[in-house]
């Protein structure tokens, strides 16, 4: 299949010749879809806290935390913000080639929007001083071009992560500082270090290093506390390969295989390198600002401390399964255990199989034990995009939690669509993760993945036909083989800006 100087490519992008050969035969197999059993709903999957479970949970997040608990918010930060202003694109296009007049595409309802309101934005005052700066007016046209190109702001070639989301009396705010302060305000140890890992594309590494270097005393200063914000890139060795629309490797026009990123699932990797008890994981669009904080920053506490409370029991089983034979439990304890993992973890055995035999109930208990844990947070669905949370079956038969995107469900099944069709919340990605066991060995996270939960989508390369293919995602099928608590999380803390007029809501003024 590869040529010796094409072996040596691949070993030299640091990725392993039998991942490829594996890739390959996806694209040629495809992905199955997800079996999914039944929506997972509030009482049935979806634990909903009340006023008192609410304070219970925050009360011991906050003791854990000066216990010494070592935690760590892990933000996706190398998102592009091009689709944020796809239709500000399409539009400046259109001026510039002169097939519509500003007076005409004024009209149009995005645009008026936009354009009527553009004082409102945070990046506003940037976007006048820069046409100041070049003698311009502040026609549309100059707007546009000054606020999406590099002769301007350049918005349309940054990460999101470097806008102007919020203003403030004393300025401007980033999302990677409005995620600094939700650090500060939640993820704060006893020793007030408040730890934030970015994943950054490679391209803008030194433009989140230089803003840290401007904001980070001041905020140290401001809440008394020591910011330890470090950076990763996605690694090269879990792109993967690209095929020609007959499953044959794509080579470029210079004769070299071409590799792609493989999306979010790939950060998996990048989470596997964190050394924490504890890990918040939020998307870098969804911040909001400092008076609308308080809903996110005790929901977050108090799924951390369900975590923390559940953590201990699953320590005290892990314990145990991993300490002591299986002839010397009782078959009392193994049914505890079994019950624990049904009625808790949501992880329900294979239908129709009974373990008569002690020795492989003690097995099958030992293997789902010994799993990361997650806690996610569910939104009720009041359409907004985003993957769901069902009981789905996983390959060896068992039934549990799964938050499920919609390219994963056979949409020609009546009854899988019959299904999704009854879920009520979407996963808003807000999760707090374990990611070590009761002896505080950290578990190696790529051994927990399904790797048939994968995607396969045809893009372009040299005017060519190409097909794509992305890893598990990051919290779908990566997380696949984790013992999973869904708790539903109210639409507040949910505010993701994925165009730039999102930034006009009152969430986000």
């Amino acid at each position: 299949m590869f040529a010796e100087n094409e072996i040596k490519q691949i070993e030299e992008r640091g990725s392993r010749l039998n991942d490829v050969i594996v890739q390959i035969e996806n694209f040629r197999s495809g992905f199955p879809f997800l079996k999914v059993e039944e929506a997972a709903t509030v009482g049935k999957g979806i634990i909903c806290l009340d006023e008192e479970g609410l304070h219970k949970y925050v009360e011991y997040f906050d003791s854990q935390v000066a216990s010494g608990l070592k935690m760590v918010k892990f933000v996706p930060a190398s998102g592009a913000a091009s689709r944020m202003f796809k239709a500000l694109f399409e539009a400046e296009s259109a001026l510039s080639d002169g097939r519509i007049t500003e007076e005409q595409i004024r009209g149009e309802k995005y645009i008026a929007r936009f354009s009527e309101n553009v004082g409102k934005f945070a990046f506003y005052n940037d976007l006048v001083d820069a046409l100041a700066e070049n003698h311009k007016t502040r026609k549309l046209q100059d707007l546009l071009g000054f606020l999406l190109f590099e002769k301007g702001l350049n918005y349309g070639n940054l990460p999101k992560g470097l806008l102007k989301f919020h203003k403030y009396p004393d300025g401007e705010r980033t999302p990677f500082e409005e995620h600094l302060i939700e650090g500060i305000n939640y993820s704060v140890d006893n020793c007030r270090n408040v730890s934030v890992h970015f994943t950054v594309s490679p391209e803008h590494r030194d433009r989140f290093e230089a803003l840290l270097r401007v904001v980070k005393e001041v905020y140290e200063k401001r809440f008394g506390v020591t910011l330890l914000v470090d950076f990763s890139t996605q690694k090269a060795s879990t792109d993967t390969i690209a095929v020609d629309p007959d499953n044959e490797p794509f080579r470029n026009n210079d004769g070299s295989l071409l590799f792609r990123p493989a999306g979010h699932g790939a950060l998996l990797e990048n989470l596997n390198d964190l050394d924490a008890d504890l890990v918040f994981i939020k998307n870098i669009d969804n911040v909001v600002p400092d008076h609308l904080k308080g809903p996110t920053i005790r929901y977050k506490k108090a799924l951390a401390g369900l975590l923390l409370a559940c953590r201990e029991k699953i320590f005290f089983y892990q314990k145990v399964l991993n300490e002591k034979h299986y002839t010397a439990l009782d078959s009392a304890f193994l049914a505890e255990a079994a019950n624990f993992l049904e009625s808790e973890l949501n992880t329900k055995p294979e239908r129709n199989h009974y373990y008569t035999e002690r020795e492989e109930l003690f097995n099958y208990l030992k293997d789902k034990y010994n799993r990361p844990f997650r806690v996610c947070g569910m939104v009720k669905n009041e359409g907004e995009p985003g993957g769901g949370p069902f009981w789905a079956k996983n390959p060896d038969g068992t039934v549990s939690l799964q938050v499920v995107e919609g390219s994963q469900i056979d949409h020609h099944d009546a009854e899988q669509v019959a299904i999704a069709r009854h879920a009520t919340h979407f996963n808003p990605v807000d999760l707090i993760c374990s990611i070590k066991d009761y002896r505080g060995k950290k578990y190696n996270l790529p051994e927990f993945t399904d790797p048939a939960t994968g995607f396969i989508s045809v893009k372009s390369k040299d005017g060519r036909d190409v097909k794509a293919q992305e890893l598990p995602g990051l919290w779908n099928g990566s997380m696949s083989n984790w013992n999973t608590l869904f708790v539903e999380v109210p639409i507040e803390t949910f505010n993701p800006v994925k165009t730039v007029n999102d930034l006009l809501r009152d969430q986000h003024q």
